[in-house]
């Protein structure tokens, strides 16, 4: 499944409700519930309480269950037309109701938002040695010793996310970069979880962009902290959460790892390229470390950190024409994840 947050025209942001994307429209898990669950009407369904589950039935596997509650409704086919932001796709020619509930909507009628809009946590891993290497050189170091004994991270700031097509404000920097990445969604509790059992504990994985401040963020941990001021005004997730059943074309044989490509594009021009099965460390192994003596829970995050290349520093700024600056467009794009696009905006 593809899981997705999001509005529709005229709703308040407390509204924002969970559902899933189809290759013609949206489902609504909140209207389409009652199809599939007793007692569920005028229940609210976000993405969190999808991810957690509730003895109402309401979870991963529920979603899965309402969606095709939908499709036994509406029949064999439906009435669609091209759409208007992708010409390789189509989309609904209306909402398709049942009982007065709009239980079906057409893409271009879901605002999309970041798919979890507040994590209960963000954890973001350093787990890409080429741009590790490349990030210390610039500094006249080696890659530690200590960087090849366990997945180092650090937390980000859970309450400045942004979803597809945000408007990213201009922080105070004069050196604004992306960073391609992918993060994994947690999508059960666990603790010390055992690396030979940690896929279990994923609900899927989206695409990140922890957006920098280099010039905060280098003078910062000059005194041996941080990242923490120079990543703290945004984070980019989205557009949706994709289960791993949809990714399996993708996996290694071993069933470690993903190949998937990751590109950036700034206006329109490619400028990084890279693939997530070059991880050092595996997921499995970036989740064991992560709930060592703590708690994970649903709607935790952990990001991959950069890919090789994948960011304006490790590029540097010469070779690419500059920093970030308002106007720029920046689009993420990761095989069967989608595109995450933003536009950076002076701030208001």
């Amino acid at each position: 499944m593809k899981l997705v947050t999001f509005r529709q025209p005229g709703d308040a942001p407390h509204e924002a409700r969970a559902g899933v994307l189809l290759p013609f429209g949206v489902v609504d898990l909140q209207a389409a519930a009652p199809l599939a669950f007793e007692d569920t009407e005028n229940e609210r369904i976000d993405m969190l309480r999808v991810l957690t589950g509730d003895d109402l039935g309401i979870s991963l596997e529920g979603a899965a269950e309402i969606v095709n509650a939908v499709l036994e409704q509406i029949g064999g086919s439906v009435d669609v037309v091209n759409d208007e932001s992708d010409p390789n796709a189509v989309d609904l020619a209306g909402s398709i109701s049942i009982g007065g509930l709009d239980l079906l909507l057409p893409r271009s009628e879901a605002k999309l938002l970041a798919p979890l809009p507040r994590p209960r946590s963000v954890r973001d891993f350093f787990a890409f040695e080429q741009h590790v290497a490349a990030a210390r050189k610039q500094r006249g170091q080696n890659v530690p010793a200590a960087w090849y004994r366990a997945p180092v991270f650090y937390f980000s700031n859970h309450q400045a996310i942004l979803g597809p097509e945000d408007l990213v404000p201009l922080p105070r920097t004069e050196q604004l970069d992306y960073e391609l990445e992918v993060a994994c969604v947690i999508g059960r509790e666990g603790r010390n979880i055992d690396p030979a059992d940690a896929y279990e504990y994923i609900a899927g994985f989206t695409i990140m962009n922890d957006w920098s401040a280099r010039d905060v963020q280098a003078e910062e941990m000059s005194v041996g902290l941080g990242p923490a001021k120079g990543k703290d005004f945004a984070t980019s997730l989205g557009p949706y959460i994709v289960t791993l059943d949809e990714l399996e074309d993708y996996t290694t044989d071993d069933g470690d790892r993903w190949r998937l490509d990751m590109i950036a594009r700034v206006n329109g021009r490619e400028y990084s390229r890279g693939n997530l099965i070059d991880m050092h460390y595996t997921w499995a192994e970036i989740i064991a470390h992560a709930s060592r003596d703590v708690t994970l829970y649903p709607g935790d995050v952990l990001g991959s950190g950069t890919v090789g290349g994948g960011c304006i520093l490790e590029l540097t700024p010469e070779a690419v024409g500059g920093w970030l600056e308002p106007d720029d467009v920046v689009e993420l794009e990761v095989t069967g994840l989608g595109v995450l696009k933003n536009r950076i905006v002076y701030s208001r």
